[in-house]
């Protein structure tokens, strides 16, 4: 991914927080001579797992259908990339109040590369059971699976999970923070509560601010 010096990451701790609270990834690989294969995916960190201030080094888990063909390519090519990604939030230059403008697109994503190795059925169950958690959790009243576990066991055989050892990270939050502090408030709130909200994308420029430095001089 080309990355802008503009528009980094504010830590390396808000990027293993992006990664982990935006678990829905996608996972590509490539093969000679071929065009690369891309499959949308849970990926989550192992419960207990506390990367620190970078996920290099660290170990993720996701499980895909095995009727996916993709999963055959792991053994002999396990080289692949993640990409974990808000939503693309459209920003509108009737929120700068000055003009000319131009309008732009804000987002925050993540590229990290690895190594991808096949686990047995046992590791798929707790994968499955760890990925169902990490998406409970996130509910006022999350689902107890316990019930369920029986039927988890009958069905696993469908499911092949995979760990994935992270060598390589790449971060963009591209959050207008080149903005006035005044115009950063206003498309964040437009975000938030206009026609066309981003609450993801809009939560995430209340983290990161603005960056005076970064704006063009005599700009607005």
């Amino acid at each position: 991914m080309h990355t802008y010096p503009s528009y980094p990451a504010p830590s390396g701790r808000a990027v293993v927080e992006f990664v982990r609270d935006h678990p829905f990834a996608i996972l590509a690989t490539s093969l000679p001579g071929a065009a690369p294969v891309a499959t949308h995916t849970p990926v989550v960190l192992p419960p207990g797992s506390e990367p620190g201030e970078s996920l290099v080094g660290a170990r993720l888990w996701g499980h895909l259908g095995r009727d996916n063909p993709h999963w055959r390519h792991f053994a002999e090519h396990p080289e692949l990339l993640l990409i974990f990604s808000s939503s693309h939030a459209y920003v509108s230059p009737s929120n700068y109040r000055f003009s000319p403008a131009a309008p732009t697109l804000d987002y925050a994503a993540v590229h990290l590369t690895g190594r991808v190795t096949l686990l047995d059925d046992e590791a798929a169950l707790e994968i499955v059971e760890r990925t169902v958690e990490v998406f409970e959790e996130r509910r006022e009243r999350p689902w107890p699976m316990a019930e369920s576990r029986d039927l988890f066991r009958r069905i696993i055989g469908g499911v092949v999970a995979f760990a994935i050892d992270i060598d390589g990270e790449q971060a963009m939050f591209k959050l207008s923070q080149d903005m006035p502090e005044e115009v950063h408030e206003r498309v964040r709130r437009d975000l938030l509560d206009g026609e066309h909200p981003h609450p993801d994308v809009a939560e995430l420029m209340g983290r990161v601010g603005t960056c005076p430095h970064l704006r063009e001089p005599g700009g607005a």
